[in-house]
């Protein structure tokens, strides 16, 4: 590999920084609640899952009161 100088290597950098594409502050924000959605439906689902292993683990081993 072919070795750069410092100076090249800090030009190389600042050419990729201003390929950066950020979001804008819409979109952040429409992502962070999408986010956050989805971790809400997540845990519904993963709530009723165990509930209804449980239950059928409960109900397999007779521990049914």
């Amino acid at each position: 590999m072919a070795k750069i100088s410092p100076v090249e290597f800090g030009r190389q950098v600042n050419a990729e920084r201003k390929k950066v594409t950020w979001p804008t502050r819409k979109e952040t924000w429409v992502t962070t609640a999408m986010v956050f959605v989805m971790v809400v439906l997540a845990s519904i689902f993963f709530l009723i899952v165990d509930w209804i292993l449980g239950t059928g683990v409960t109900y397999l081993l007779g521990l049914w009161k």
